[in-house]
């Protein structure tokens, strides 16, 4: 690779335990490298959390105005907010307001910065996809995840079914199986729905799951993970398509998918 190589800079805002983000899309986006010769790079500014309490939740959202000012500084191309929960938690539609406020602390820095981030990734992947219903699999506390499905029931989509882990720890979420979710699903009752949520979370790793639920399902499967990689590519003007990406980075190609479960 020539050193004239143009990497394109990809801004995390991760909460300080997190650390699947910076592992999961990072391997998509390299994934894509063997099929595309677009290159990237990350750059992450961290938000202190530990506990996936709402009261921890509500004061890292209010630190993540300092971390995309800090992005913003080494000229990234593009700020993607990994936290779904924590949007979640600040009430119905945050998601909206909270891009909208990062890409002014941005444009206040004097370098204007699209920011996304999960939760509205995985709202607009599912939209994309045109998913009415669907059935979800998270990490966190009941209360919390009743709070995720009341704030995807208010975006238009019907949740059928959920799976709450029930994990408040957040290294705890980081250090489950990856391909558990491969077999999880199968608690959901997924009768009739348009698709399956492997993750509603960006720190429960499930990348290595989503192709093997949909090959066993016959439904598209998609992550907070994935959605927030189709963002990233979207923001920066480039295919989404990657591989191992699922029904969401394959061109929306669902008809392939065989069920042999």
């Amino acid at each position: 690779m020539s050193f004239a190589t143009k990497y394109r800079r990809v801004g995390l805002i991760v909460p300080s335990s997190n650390v699947t983000m910076e592992t999961e899309i990072p391997a998509l986006l390299k994934a894509r490298e063997t099929i595309l010769p677009d290159r990237f790079a990350f750059h992450s500014s961290r938000m202190r959390m530990k506990s996936v309490v709402k009261e921890e939740l509500e004061a890292m959202d209010a630190d993540s105005q300092r971390c995309a000012v800090e992005l913003s500084d080494a000229a990234v191309e593009v700020q993607a907010y990994a936290c779904l929960v924590a949007i979640m938690s600040m009430g119905l539609g945050y998601h909206r307001r909270s891009e909208v406020k990062l890409n002014q602390a941005t444009v206040d820095n004097g370098c204007p910065t699209p920011v996304l981030n999960s939760a509205g990734a995985l709202i607009d992947g599912m939209k994309d996809l045109g998913i009415k219903k669907v059935s979800i699999i998270c990490p966190y506390m009941k209360p919390l995840t009743k709070m995720v499905v009341d704030y995807i029931e208010n975006e238009g989509i019907e949740v059928q079914d959920f799976l709450a882990l029930e994990i408040p720890d957040n290294l705890k979420v980081a250090s489950q199986d990856p391909t558990a979710p491969a077999e999880l699903w199968r608690k959901l009752d997924t009768r009739g729905v348009d698709a399956i949520v492997a993750s509603a979370c960006v720190q429960m790793p499930s990348l290595p799951s989503i192709e093997m639920i949909e090959r066993a399902s016959g439904l598209p499967t998609l992550s907070a993970a994935v959605a927030t990689t189709r963002q990233i590519l979207r923001r920066l003007d480039l295919t989404e398509v990657a591989p191992g990406g699922g029904a969401l980075l394959s061109n929306g190609m669902t008809a392939s998918l065989q069920e042999v479960a």
